[in-house]
């Protein structure tokens, strides 16, 4: 019933059918959705080609029809039997060639299109493609009761999330203000709150203040008293992204403490082609979501979303860019959010990579989400 709905809104689209708001809520979809902009030109052509084969049999119905009355009245004639038998046989071969070629071209369009909306309307395509890398539930709850007896016996601190909560999902975040504003993907909060944690284990509270799950990006805000704002954070986060097969890390919580990767950008568009994010060749698991991706000067090009679960190592990234446009529409439509000063300058320039990590991963954050 989904794909008819949708060839319908497609056809409607087409033919100037949509209200404005409507039509304006389609051609965001496309933007998107790559699948079903893809679709949208796929039967765009397929009308076209359709419609040329309608005008080609009218065509030939009204050269039949101009043919038979002139026959009829005798203003032609065909001189030769033979020769008119060829003639036919020839023309008959001609019409046969474009007929066969038009319908060989229809077949193969349908054929695609019929390809596009299985893939699109599977229900099994996207979860068997690509994995979301948010930290499985079980591995948090291990760990927040972990942390919780390390924090009951080491001092007096209590455990940041509420008592009663229940923990829904994790994965990373990072600082892109030294206010506490953070950054992660929309899916690692499935929760209605989220505490954080440093690389030295210290939680606490935040406040979620801006989920997109369209684009998958979500801005978090430490709220506690524990916390120290930063006054300069060590690297900056930059609007263009790099070259292919620039070399590129990233730090992030598949486990309690901070893991390092490297790799390498390898695409610079996401799964099928997707231009809001950048495909990666580095190892990554789940509890990366949200993780920053750096290049060699320690400038943020990325946040890692998803990997392929068909290939080894193929990991997408949101870019860096996705960052600018959301805090850039927040301050729109709320004042409190012109407070975010993004990083413009890193000082992680021509250091080593040891060193690199050791000045960034403090502001590199383990999120839990509850209910």
């Amino acid at each position: 019933m989904e794909d008819i709905l949708l060839l319908n809104s497609i056809e409607r689209y087409l033919e100037g059918k949509m209200l404005p708001d409507e039509k304006a809520f389609f051609e965001e979809l496309c933007r998107t959705q790559p699948q079903i902009d893809q679709m949208v030109v796929e039967h765009k052509f397929f009308l076209h080609q359709m419609e040329e084969f309608d005008n080609r049999n009218e065509f030939k119905d009204t050269l039949e029809n101009i043919h038979a009355k002139l026959s009829a009245n005798g203003e032609i004639k065909n001189c030769n039997p033979s020769i008119g038998f060829t003639g036919k046989v020839i023309q008959l071969w001609s019409r046969s060639k474009k007929v066969a070629a038009i319908a060989a071209i229809i077949a193969g369009i349908t054929a695609l299109f019929i390809s596009a909306l299985a893939m699109y309307f599977s229900p099994n395509v996207n979860q068997t493609q690509l994995e979301r890398l948010s930290r499985d539930i079980d591995q948090i709850k291990q760990s927040q009761q972990i942390t919780n007896s390390v924090l009951r016996n080491a001092t007096e601190a209590k455990p940041k999330i509420p008592k009663g909560a229940t923990l829904t999902s994790g994965g990373t975040a990072f600082l892109i203000d030294g206010n506490g504003f953070l950054v992660t993907n929309a899916h690692v909060l499935t929760g209605s709150g989220a505490i954080v944690s440093d690389n030295n284990g210290n939680e606490y509270n935040s406040r979620i203040l801006s989920v997109d799950r369209e684009r998958d990006i979500a801005i978090l805000k430490i709220d506690d008293k524990d916390f120290e704002p930063i006054s300069t954070l060590p690297y900056s986060i930059k609007k263009t992204q790099p070259d292919l097969g620039e070399e590129l890390f990233t730090l992030g919580y598949p486990r309690d403490e901070i893991v390092y990767n490297m790799g390498y950008l390898s695409a610079k568009t996401g799964y099928n082609g997707d231009t809001s994010s950048c495909q990666l060749s580095l190892t990554a698991n789940p509890g990366n979501s949200g993780a920053p991706v750096f290049n060699k000067n320690g400038e943020i090009i990325g946040i890692i979303s998803t990997k392929q679960t068909q290939a080894e190592d193929v990991v997408f990234a949101l870019k860096s860019n996705n960052i600018f446009n959301m805090v850039d529409s927040l301050r729109n439509v709320d004042t409190s959010f012109k407070k975010i000063k993004l990083p413009s300058t890193s000082s992680l320039k021509k250091l080593d990579r040891v060193s690199q990590v050791k000045k960034a991963e403090n502001y590199v954050f383990l999120v839990k989400s509850y209910n």
